[in-house]
């Protein structure tokens, strides 16, 4: 609805309202209160506008183009002629900071970060437009522009670098200038790195860190592959920009990669250790202690599970005919609860009969967690008697089909 049609519609209410109203103390504040939303909602339309202007010489006539830069595509905000004095310029709304590029063609644009309220000037010359500008009233199109350069800059150090390996390729000193070139290419890397990380960790609140975290080297490498640092960031602006279709991606792609390392790392635990499962010692619901190690000697199914989670307690009574059929032989359960509710987590203990090991620190029991790298619920892993693990996440008749390969 425009702001006019709200105002015409609010004419309406008022000459209602004068009809019902007796006592003129009390239009008053209605009419105050409506006036007051009326320039408060005026204030909002307005305060979510911005424009981006400037001169661009030895331009004159050419197109300009505004897009706003999406994850995966780009949307047309606007285009408009350069005139006769190279000025041009768009007008636009914002409620976040976004990104835009302002084109003349795929390979001439620079990259713009706009928040709402600004009033953005560019400066530049046609034939250097991406290469050389100046840009005001925009400190996160200051950013990216300074993030730009950097990397730019760091890019021709390295081609020359490249460009000196190529042509000395063969002569008699190639292998000692060889030795100090690859610790220049090294040192340049790792100064570029700096730089980046460095940016983010002392501006994670700013949208400027999410173009930091994608910048790319030729070869496609990312800049900054530190995941602390891609952690940081993106919980920093998921938690101010969580509607922002660059963070979600960033926030998104940040888990991704921290479950991989997770995997990654629990594996190689395995191979190094063994394949011996790593230590847990938590309480039951007595209070005592219990080590997942006191159980060698034992087959046992270590299983994850939370007394709220439906999924998890369908998969109990499977336990339970398991349990039964196979104790006797050395076989053992032992239960690792991620509740925080412990009355929940006892009384789900009573109702289903679990009368195995079943322990939680009743906070989620992350360290268990995370070591075991578990991703959902119900899962488990199997060990064999000396604590190696032998299969994981087993469902349905699997559970009884391994035990009775196991345990003959």
């Amino acid at each position: 609805m425009l702001f006019s049609e709200i105002l015409f519609l609010m004419y309406w209410i008022l000459l209602i309202l004068r009809a019902l109203i007796e006592y003129n103390m009390v239009f008053n504040r209605i009419l105050l209160i409506l006036f007051a939303t009326a320039l408060l909602f005026s204030s909002c339309q307005k305060n979510s506008e911005f424009t981006v202007s400037g001169k661009i010489t030895h331009a004159e006539g050419e197109t300009i183009y505004l897009e706003e830069l999406l994850v995966s595509s780009l949307e047309p905000v606007g285009e408009t002629k350069i005139d006769k004095n190279g000025e041009f310029k768009f007008k636009s709304e914002t409620g976040i900071p976004t990104y835009y590029l302002l084109k003349f063609s795929d390979v001439k644009f620079i990259t713009l970060l706009v928040d709402s309220m600004e009033n953005v000037t560019v400066e530049a010359d046609f034939a250097n437009f991406s290469r050389e500008y100046n840009v005001e009233g925009s400190l996160g199109s200051l950013q990216v522009k300074e993030l730009t350069e950097t990397l730019h800059s760091t890019k021709r150090k390295l081609d020359s670098l490249q460009s000196l390996n190529d042509l000395y390729l063969g002569n008699p000193d190639y292998k000692t200038l060889k030795v100090q070139w690859d610790e220049s290419y090294g040192k340049l890397v790792q100064d570029q790195y700096d730089y980046s990380s460095n940016f983010v960790l002392s501006n994670p609140f700013s949208m400027a860190s999410v173009f930091a975290m994608y910048q790319k080297y030729k070869d496609q490498n990312y800049v900054i592959t530190d995941l602390q640092t891609m952690r940081t960031a993106a919980s920093a602006l998921n938690s101010i920009y969580p509607n922002s279709g660059h963070v979600k991606a960033l926030y998104m792609n940040t888990l991704e990669l921290l479950k991989n390392e997770r995997a990654l790392k629990v594996q190689q635990f395995i191979e190094e250790q063994g394949e011996n499962s790593p230590e847990i010692i938590l309480p039951n619901q007595d209070g005592e202690e219990i080590a997942l190690s006191s159980l060698r000697g034992k087959v046992v199914l270590l299983q994850f599970w939370a007394a709220e989670d439906s999924g998890s307690r369908i998969v109990n009574p499977v336990l339970v005919e398991a349990y039964k059929k196979y104790k006797r032989k050395g076989f053992e359960i032992y239960q690792v609860s991620i509740d925080n509710n412990r009355i929940e987590w006892v009384d789900a203990i009573d109702k289903d009969k679990l009368s195995w090991i079943n322990v939680g620190d009743m906070q989620g029991s992350m360290n268990a967690v995370n070591v075991y790298n578990v991703q959902e619920i119900p899962y488990n892993y199997l060990l064999d008697k000396e604590g190696i693990i032998i299969a994981k996440n087993l469902k349905g008749p699997s559970i009884n089909k391994a035990l009775s390969q196991v345990l003959k």
